[in-house]
């Protein structure tokens, strides 16, 4: 009694009352229609005159019994589009107690005469139990069943995206356990393709291997495929664009995807979460890289970490993958607050500690004030003016930010007992043509005379381009196709080292982590891209086609560079190391230490003075003798 006066007194509030009276209305309806069914099935369609008299008080008796035990249950307090197995359980406890109970009833209220008169036969006591559990049962399923189920296959029909997977490996096969454990899947696995024999015909999870990669352009067709996922991360870039021109014959390149390539996958595990659009580093990337993540670890882990440049392209990279490692503190140290702001809300989610520090590498005593606080054991310096032609015409700038700012790092690192100095260096540092070379190189020497003098251990890491970095081609050539073109080439032959952020930063830090002091390495950079070739894949990449949609048009080489970057200087050679992709560059010329800090100290003071172009020229000339410089020397 107290539960059927809590119920009615919460049927009085408007929040639940439509809800309550919705259910109470339909069970009472399919209680009532279980107990005529289960007659008219017993009987035949041919119901007898004495139980058509009586049917309506056993309707009644069955409602007034059965519809309790829900009230009894909570079963007009529940979320419909929710139902959940426990309630289902409910239930059946509900209708199978009602059940019972009014057979209990029936059977104590034999001896009325009325009931004499037409006695419910057992069958129909059974069949009326069974109609009323299958009705009341079905009626709080039935939402959930439209939204998870019927309505989820007009959805699979007219929204959701079918997906050709390219690889039937081991990542093929976690993405599509992701995509069938999905409640409300975007794509519905449709098909394999792979180039094993022994994996012809066979299916994974009830998806079959359709053909080789030869065969995607008529998979496509033959099956209207929606979208095509490259599930192979130790795919080499050539294969990935074979297989992307493939698609291409029949699809657009905004129906391609990826999953990420080895070196982004640590424990081997994929998800759909991973999968993203294909990027230009896919197409003109290298082969998959091998990184020593333990010897990394082992460089990086307890230790305080400063990174000068943070919020550069290189620096907020570096910063990025050194908190992945691990470092007791690290320090994010640059001169634009803007972008360290930015790249503090890019990684907040880390574990690691950060401090963000704004100051100018130049600023002695600024840095200093840095290394008192903090007392880094590791300092990666990636801060640098970097722009070629730029730097050509702010040739004192050039000059007090990458060589008299790596000097002011560099000696307040010996002063405070700094372990390893990892400095950030470039290609086109050997045998350079331009200012930005050229101070890189000077940088170089600079470490390398510093190494032999001190305790700290300065080593150098040359590499190419960085594919999307600021002030490289990349961001140029998408603002010009965003504009429509055309697209601008220096020259039709013009080539570039080119490699992925990740890859150059990962790499960095192996080679750091074994270095001794004092040696140059160098990237193996892989096969140069020409720079036509690159903006060719950047426009297919953006839905349009080269030279029809978009032009490219070629104007002249910009001052300062060069037709064809270099991989080693004149005076070079190299020594291969234990690591793959690493080199040590043996420059076969002594160095003269006391003639790199002289020369160094002149800069200081000839850049005081805007009109010494000439004269700092020249020493750049005497520090690095292959400084080839096409203005006035």
């Amino acid at each position: 009694m107290e539960k059927m006066k809590k119920f009615f007194d919460k049927a009085l509030r408007k929040s639940v009352f439509k809800r309550r009276c919705f259910f109470f209305i339909f069970d009472t309806l399919l209680i009532s229609g279980a107990m005529y069914f289960a007659f008219w099935c017993r009987f035949n369609g041919d119901i007898p005159k004495q139980y058509q008299d009586v049917l309506p008080l056993y309707i009644f008796l069955a409602l007034a019994v059965k519809l309790t035990f829900l009230v009894i249950y909570n079963l007009y307090d529940i979320s419909w589009r929710y139902v959940s197995l426990d309630i289902l359980v409910k239930v059946f406890k509900a209708i199978s107690l009602g059940s019972l109970s009014l057979g209990l009833l029936l059977y104590m209220t034999r001896l009325f005469l009325i009931f004499q008169y037409a006695a419910m036969p057992r069958a129909v006591l059974l069949m009326d139990y069974m109609f009323s559990l299958l009705f009341i049962g079905a009626l709080r399923v039935a939402k959930r069943v439209y939204y998870d189920g019927l309505r989820g296959a007009v959805k699979n029909r007219d929204e959701k995206r079918k997906v050709l997977i390219v690889g039937a490996g081991s990542a093929g096969e976690q993405i599509v356990r992701d995509m069938k454990r999905k409640r409300d899947p975007k794509f519905i696995p449709l098909g394999f393709v792979d180039d094993d024999p022994s994996k012809k015909n066979i299916t994974i999870h009830g998806i079959r291997v359709l053909g080789k990669h030869e065969d995607i352009p008529q998979i496509i067709k033959n099956n209207q495929i929606d979208e095509v996922l490259i599930a192979i991360p130790s795919a080499e870039s050539k294969e990935i664009k074979a297989i992307v021109d493939s698609v291409r014959e029949v699809k657009a390149m905004s129906d391609i995807k990826i999953l990420p390539g080895t070196s982004d996958l640590v424990n081997g595990r994929v998800s759909l979460s991973d999968v993203k659009k294909v990027r230009l580093e896919d197409l003109l990337g290298r082969e998959p890289v091998k990184i020593d993540y333990k010897a990394i670890k082992d460089f990086i882990e307890g230790q305080t970490v400063l990174v000068s440049g943070a919020g550069g392209s290189i620096g907020s990279e570096v910063v990025k993958t050194v908190s992945r490692f691990h470092p007791n503190l690290l320090i994010a140290f640059d001169n634009d607050e803007t972008e360290l702001f930015y790249l503090e809300n890019r990684i907040k989610n880390i574990d690691s500690q950060v401090i963000y520090t704004v100051g100018d590498i130049k600023d002695l005593n600024r840095v200093s004030e840095i290394f008192d606080a903090y007392n880094p054991n590791i300092v990666i310096h990636a801060a640098a003016y970097k722009h070629v032609p730029l730097l050509e015409t702010h040739l004192n700038e050039a000059v007090k930010t990458n060589v008299l700012g790596t000097k002011v790092l560099a000696e307040q690192s010996i002063k405070n007992g700094v372990e390893k100095f990892v400095f950030i260096s470039t290609d086109k540092a050997i045998n350079p043509t331009s200012v930005m070379g050229a101070t890189k190189r000077c940088s170089e020497e600079l470490l390398r005379a510093l190494n032999s003098e001190n305790g700290t251990e300065f080593v150098s890491v040359r590499f190419g381009n960085v594919l999307g970095s600021r002030g490289s081609v990349i961001p140029v050539f998408k603002r010009q196709i965003k504009r429509g073109g055309p697209v601008t080439v220096t020259h039709p032959d013009m080539k570039r080292y080119f490699m992925s952020t990740k890859e150059a930063v990962l790499l960095t830090l192996e080679a750091a982590s074994f270095g001794k002091g004092g040696e140059v390495f160098i990237l193996d950079m892989g096969e140069p891209i020409k720079i036509k070739d690159l903006a060719r894949e950047m426009i297919r990449l953006s839905g349009y086609e080269p030279d029809v949609d978009i032009p490219i048009v070629f104007t002249e080489s910009r001052p300062g560079e060069k037709l064809h970057e270099e991989v080693l200087g004149a005076e070079e050679g190299t020594e291969s190391t234990d690591y793959e992709k690493i080199f040590i560059a043996k420059n076969t010329n002594e160095i003269d230490s006391k003639k790199i800090f002289k020369r160094v100290n002149q800069f200081s003071r000839l850049c005081v003075d805007g009109n010494n172009h000439k004269k700092i020229l020249k020493l750049m000339k005497d520090i690095v003798p292959t400084f080839d410089h096409k203005g006035d020397l």
